[in-house]
């Protein structure tokens, strides 16, 4: 369970103690954007088994490690048009998104080499975080891959479908735990409860 976009140290906890596996920080243009000084102030306040996942958009391997190094990321996410090779050295477990349109994009997901893989739907005015969803079937053709997140429009509502078609290793939200363009606790809590009793069940 990731919850992305994280700005305060406040949600940050919140998410950790209501379930979340893994914290996003967005370092790329974004209404979500943050500093890497915020969230090293974040990242210093949380548990050590919690994923502090970097999220970034053609942005230099050279960049990337060093925020990565001075603010204590776990992971790299990267969400642009990144050759994954170029960001495998810095030791760190690579996320590279994949925007779904079509079938074609999943077979292309195959010959991806990072450690995981994380499923999205097409950008709009920003590579990720916009909100909606793409057609889930089209990822039950990734049956047994084993790394797979699972991002794009999830909330409370539709969160059983989109676990029971794909069954994905994480599920990924952001704007869908959010009430006026912020981070609501009460959603990010249902949102956690739920996905976890559903994961429970499939």
């Amino acid at each position: 369970m990731k919850i992305c976009g994280i700005k305060s140290v406040e949600m940050a906890l919140h998410a950790v103690h209501a379930g979340a596996d893994a914290i996003g920080f967005v370092f790329a243009p974004s209404k979500r954007e943050i500093t890497p000084a915020k969230a090293k102030e974040i990242i210093l306040e949380l548990p050590e088994e919690t994923w502090k996942v970097g999220v970034f958009v053609d942005e230099s391997p050279e960049k990337i490690a060093k925020i990565a190094d001075a603010v204590g990321l776990t992971h790299i996410q990267l969400h642009g048009e990144e050759h994954v090779s170029l960001y495998l050295e810095h030791g760190k477990p690579v996320i590279k998104s994949v925007s779904v349109r079509s079938e074609a994009d999943i077979e292309k997901v195959r010959d991806v080499k990072a450690d995981y893989i994380l499923l999205d739907s097409p950008p709009s005015l920003y590579k990720g975080g916009n909100g909606t969803s793409f057609n889930w079937s089209l990822a039950t053709k990734l049956e047994g891959t084993k790394n797979v997140l699972l991002a794009g429009g999830l909330n409370v509502e539709n969160i059983k479908q989109a676990i029971q078609t794909v069954q994905p290793y994480m599920v990924d939200v952001s704007s869908g735990v959010e009430t006026d363009g912020e981070k609501d606790p009460k959603k990010i809590s249902a949102f956690i409860n739920k996905a976890k009793r559903i994961r429970e069940d499939v």
